[in-house]
């Protein structure tokens, strides 16, 4: 897709070219046009004072065009001793004076300085603000480690959110990944919107039936509709962890992926939404939309790569933001969970990260480790992983399997 820090710079610049062009144009009318026949006698005066003293340069004098400024100088082969009398010289200086046209440079282009992950939610432990305008950069929280790359885009379009002490219950928390495409708006609304719109919703639903489902279905819902109205030309894939009463629930639109590290084994919680998925390709058909595949990658109308996300309204008729809800009871076999976009995911697979992580203690250097894994295979996408201890959320009391 375009780059629209590309397209403003390309914009500017062309604005710039016709300010000069008019300019020229401007001056090329003013410019007063010498009579034929005093022209030739300059050319034929000039030509003998220079065969008759070949060393001697004609120069213009009296020049006070500020150096900052272009200048348009027509060429002069006249000298103070080859211009007759000192009336004709000055005759000469000022009619040279008239065929110069000094043209302003012009204004400095705004590069906007590229950004780094755009932290969400509420990020009571770490400070991503400080963090603007760095390629790279990592955060340990309360029970999660981060790692984030920027890739080769001008702007990272990774983000994340983090939730701790949900009603004030160090066992309960909301993690969220992000990946955004088409620019950063659909992001930094999620990282705004998406985590308050689900602990409303979880407030709203108290004592319904699968309260925690719905709360966090409803969120997904309300932040691409607060999203559309904003008539915003941008979208993002989403996966959120839900830590609470003993159990994670997880939810998810896109292919940002959460894996589970059950005693040293990988098992995927998400599952991706690209086009290609057989009952997500019988979706978009049944509703009026086309799938094709090119060069290996499939996409809808011939546009969008994701069969679901938060925004995207041009596509919002296929691309839908409900998200995929699953849920798995904590014990003490669950050790932790990888979520990250796909910037490591389409280089390194479910295993190879959790082989990562449980061969490094620190998971800092666990995150790091990976971001530098998918670089090392060729990714140049952005890329955000984050390692969350699931043991700091266990329920004494739960002896149940995962499930």
């Amino acid at each position: 897709m375009v780059d629209p820090v590309d397209v403003q710079c390309s914009f500017c610049n062309l604005v710039h070219l016709f300010q000069v062009l008019e300019e020229y144009c401007t001056y090329a009318s003013s410019v007063p046009c010498l009579p034929s026949k005093r022209l030739a006698e300059l050319s034929s005066e000039a030509n003998k004072r220079l065969k008759e003293s070949p060393a001697e340069h004609c120069k213009l004098q009296n020049s006070d065009v500020e150096e900052s400024c272009f200048a348009e100088r027509v060429p002069v082969a006249v000298s103070s001793s080859c211009c007759g009398t000192e009336e004709e010289k000055k005759i000469r200086v000022e009619e040279m004076k008239g065929l110069r046209k000094v043209v302003k440079r012009p204004s400095k282009l705004f590069i906007p300085e590229p950004c780094s992950v755009v932290s969400g939610f509420a990020a009571v432990d770490g400070d991503g603000e400080k963090k603007v305008g760095e390629r790279e950069w990592d955060l340990k929280g309360s029970g999660y480690s981060l790692a984030c790359r920027r890739g080769n885009k001008a702007v990272m379009e990774d983000g994340y959110g983090v939730i701790s002490n949900v009603n004030g219950d160090p066992k309960q928390a909301l993690f969220g990944v992000f990946d955004g495409h088409g620019g950063r708006a659909a992001v930094d609304f999620v990282c705004e919107k998406l985590g308050k719109n689900i602990i409303s919703a979880l407030t709203d639903l108290e004592g319904e039936e699968d309260q925690i489902d719905l709360a966090v279905k409803a969120g997904y819902l309300t932040t691409d509709k607060e999203f559309i109205s904003k008539g915003v030309q941008s979208g993002a894939c989403v996966s959120t962890v839900l830590l609470k009463d003993g159990e994670v629930h997880i939810a998810n639109v896109g292919d940002c992926r959460v894996v589970l590290s059950r005693k040293g084994i990988a098992e995927a919680l998400t599952s991706d939404h690209h086009p290609g998925r057989e009952d997500e390709r019988q979706r978009i058909e049944n509703t009026g939309g086309y799938v094709t595949c090119r060069n290996g990658v499939w996409r809808i109308q011939d546009s969008l790569a994701v069969s679901r996300s938060i925004g995207d309204a041009s596509v919002k008729q296929w691309v839908i933001p409900e998200p995929e809800m699953r849920r798995v009871r904590l014990t003490p076999e669950c050790e932790l969970l990888v979520m990250a976009s796909d910037g490591l995911w389409d280089k390194v697979t479910n295993q190879e990260a959790v082989d990562v992580v449980g061969k490094e203690r620190d998971s800092m250097k666990a995150c790091k480790e990976l971001v530098e894994l998918s670089c090392r295979r060729g990714s140049r996408d952005d890329i955000t992983v984050m390692v969350v201890d699931l043991q700091n959320f266990l329920q004494f009391s739960s002896t149940a399997n995962c499930s």
